[in-house]
């Protein structure tokens, strides 16, 4: 018999979003791992559910325990492993056991369902075809406002978990490095005080000022707005010698072609001709 894993998205906050195929999974496995056992007994009890053996897996005993699991896999058991809210592995203890069961060659399996960043991420209200899930940024503020920087000319939207605690300060941080970029703040996500805070960070920091922070948090921030718009040498040297040919002077061609895409004279000079076969008085 051929053992496995199976990663089971739970929900977020609303029980009603437990999948009939998880809960069957959880039903059938030999052993079912989860961050906090009270937690998950609790959804099992409200659906009726009885898991046959029950292991914690959290991040305090990740290392150790994924090898303990990968060895009961290996002996042709199934095993299920669930986090407290949403998909294992995504600011969730996982990914250590994902890949030992990849480098053993043991099946892993998966059943999606809840996940707040996507879903924050869909009612935000921001682009999302294209968008980078930042989990959980540094506690340390020196950390946080490094990493914040690295992210500054970053074009993609950006997804953050962050605590009730330390959100004023991180949006604190953002409205700085990143500037008043679009943004929400998406909290208690399926629950019964759901909201969601459209506005700039700057906004946004001022309404926790005035509201605090409450619940599980997520914040959906705008990508780094688009630079002066890029030209190509050719394109430019082109529109240059179309005007010219309709009997516009060489400085006028430059300056016109220079103002309607936003660069300097110099670069449609630069592109229209090789700097030396010009006199450089024609090139102002």
């Amino acid at each position: 018999m051929t053992g496995g894993l199976t990663l089971c998205a739970t929900p977020i906050g609303n029980l009603e979003d437990t999948s009939p195929r998880v809960l069957r999974a959880i039903a059938e496995a030999d052993l079912l791992a989860c961050e906090d056992t009270r937690r998950t007994r609790r959804l099992l009890t409200h659906f009726g559910v009885t898991a046959r053996r029950v292991a914690t897996y959290n991040e305090g005993n990740e290392r150790r325990k994924a090898a303990e699991l990968v060895g009961e896999i290996a002996k042709g058991r199934t095993v299920v492993l669930v986090s407290d809210a949403g998909m294992p592995g995504l600011s969730d203890p996982g990914y250590r056991l994902v890949r030992a069961c990849v480098d053993g060659g043991f099946p892993v399996d998966v059943i999606p369902g809840p996940n707040a960043a996507v879903s924050a991420l869909a009612i935000s209200g921001l682009p999302p075809g294209r968008f980078v899930f930042e989990g959980f940024l540094p506690r340390k503020q020196g950390e946080r406002r490094r990493h914040l920087s690295s992210l500054r000319d970053e074009p993609r939207t950006l997804v953050f978990y962050e605590s009730p605690h330390r959100v004023e300060s991180c949006l604190e941080d953002m409205a700085e490095i990143l500037g008043p970029r679009p943004a929400a703040l998406v909290r208690e996500l399926t629950k019964l005080h759901q909201e969601v805070v459209r506005d700039t960070t700057e906004g946004l920091l001022e309404h926790l000022r005035i509201t605090g922070a409450r619940g599980e948090i997520v914040l959906v921030v705008g990508g780094a707005p688009p630079g002066p718009r890029e030209v190509a040498g050719v394109e430019l040297a082109r529109r240059a010698r179309e005007l010219m040919d309709e009997g516009v002077p060489r400085k006028e061609a430059l300056a016109s072609v220079a103002a309607e895409a936003g660069v300097s004279k110099k670069l449609v000079f630069d592109a229209l001709l090789p700097k030396s076969s010009v006199p450089k008085s024609e090139e102002s």
